[in-house]
């Protein structure tokens, strides 16, 4: 009798374009990951439509009090609360849970024996949820932007040293902008993976994004040096802002994407060597120990210090806002808002060099020193008209928040910023002279 043998099959590796498809399909496939997709197509779109259309804007937030202006300011507005809350949520439900879901679901086991090999799934887990996070920050441009276009119109933007831009202009800085926080949210994206990982089912994986990023809020709103300040992940969330000053502020906004990136990196890396290192053969491991604090936090906090160490002699060591930053921003930001006032008025046109527009400000009277940030700075702006022998003059107090932004709120004379509207010929319109937004480079003037 003559055994009849068959060959055994052979099982092979799935490659990392079948993972990549089949976790991309896993997220796609839960409701919770739906609903936020379509909100961030929907939601951008009500939110700007329907604050465009109110009698009160949010001056608070940056280009705020333009949105009733041009559409190109309602994705910017967008952009500054998203940097400041909705990237790191949506950071954290889906890259914060991408690795967890499995310990939660005692799925691992499974998905090795389909996969066999925990690089191929890591990268895959990894690239489908930068997909998804993809997804989600397109549909917060392309909402918002088309949202403002359709009840706004496309018309020109006030930057925030009051010169104007462009239609065109300022859809590609607003494009440029929103493709700078992507770094940052490649950033958060990292150490939600890393939290994912280190962490195992705890709760506290989930949350590690959205924690991270409103630490760093907290920490940016206080009085810190330039360097740590901008050592910190997030900031290219804030340094975007220098795209609409004249000439642009590039030095913050660059070093502030090439630390994002680098902590992308650095957290990536790290994630990486915490799971393919894991014990899956232990059912009740869940991802917490001693190895995530000493090869998950211990190197973000040395990076942290590292990075802060390289920009201190770049940057310097205070707080970046002095007297003569403050009086250079506010009187060239004026000479273009006077300008802008002229032509609303319909007088004759003037340029800044005719001007010839100078500020002079103080901190607090003479018992501060002018610099650091405060609500307590005040301007007096002089300038001078063409064929006017008598120079004229504005007040003007100022609130400088420890990033550079400040708020310039009119105090007299009447005629020239005391009211928030001016009679035109063509009826009632915002007086740009009474308040306006304004930024300043931290970095040391060149």
């Amino acid at each position: 009798m003559t055994a009849i043998t068959a060959d055994a099959p052979v099982a092979r590796r799935v490659s990392v374009a079948r993972g990549y498809r089949f976790e991309l399909v896993k997220l796609l496939s839960q409701w919770r990951v739906r609903v936020l997709i379509i909100a961030c197509w929907i939601a951008p779109a009500l939110f700007v439509a329907v604050i465009s259309q109110q009698a009160s804007l949010p001056v608070d937030t940056l280009f705020g009090r333009w949105m009733h202006a041009t559409g190109w300011a309602g994705p910017l507005v967008l952009l500054g609360f998203s940097g400041s809350w909705a990237l790191p949520l949506l950071t954290s439900l889906i890259a914060g849970d991408v690795f967890a879901s499995e310990d939660r679901l005692g799925t691992w086991r499974h998905l090795l024996v389909a996969v066999r090999s925990p690089r191929r799934i890591f990268v895959s887990k990894t690239l489908s949820s930068l997909t998804v996070i993809l997804v989600m920050v397109i549909g917060l441009v392309v909402s918002s932007t088309a949202s403002g276009l359709l009840v706004v119109g496309s018309r020109e933007l006030i930057g925030l040293d009051g010169h104007l831009l462009s239609p065109g202009d300022a859809a590609a800085r607003v494009l440029l902008a929103w493709l700078c926080a992507l770094a940052p949210t490649l950033a958060l994206a990292a150490i939600g993976l890393l939290g994912s990982v280190a962490l195992g089912r705890s709760p506290m994986g989930l949350l590690l994004p959205a924690v991270v990023a409103l630490a760093m809020q907290i920490v940016q709103q206080l009085p810190i040096p330039v360097a740590f300040r901008l050592a910190l992940p997030g900031y290219a969330f804030i340094s975007w802002n220098g795209l609409f000053t004249s000439p642009m502020q590039r030095g913050p906004l660059l070093i502030g994407v090439a630390v994002s990136l680098v902590w992308a990196l650095v957290a990536t890396g790290l994630a990486y060597f915490l799971f393919v290192r894991r014990d899956f053969t232990n059912p009740t491991h869940d991802g917490s120990g001693r190895l995530a604090i000493t090869a998950g936090l211990v190197p973000l906090v040395v990076l942290l210090g590292l990075t802060t160490a390289v920009l201190a002699p770049v940057t310097g060591f205070g707080s970046g806002i002095d007297q003569d930053k403050v009086q250079r921003a506010v009187a060239v930001e004026f000479a273009h808002l006077y300008r802008l006032q002229t032509k609303q008025l319909n007088r004759a046109d003037v340029t800044e060099a005719q001007l010839q527009s100078a500020a002079e400000c103080t901190k607090g009277g003479d018992q501060v020193a002018a610099r650091g940030p405060g609500n307590d700075w005040r301007c007096v702006i002089s300038w001078h008209i063409p064929g006017v022998e008598a120079a004229g003059s504005a007040i003007y107090q100022l609130d400088i928040n420890p990033l550079g932004r400040y708020v310039s709120d009119g105090d007299g004379p009447k005629e020239v910023n005391g009211f928030f509207l001016v009679r035109t010929p063509s009826g009632d319109e915002p007086n740009p002279l009474w308040q306006f937004d304004g930024n300043i480079e931290l970095l040391p003037a060149n």
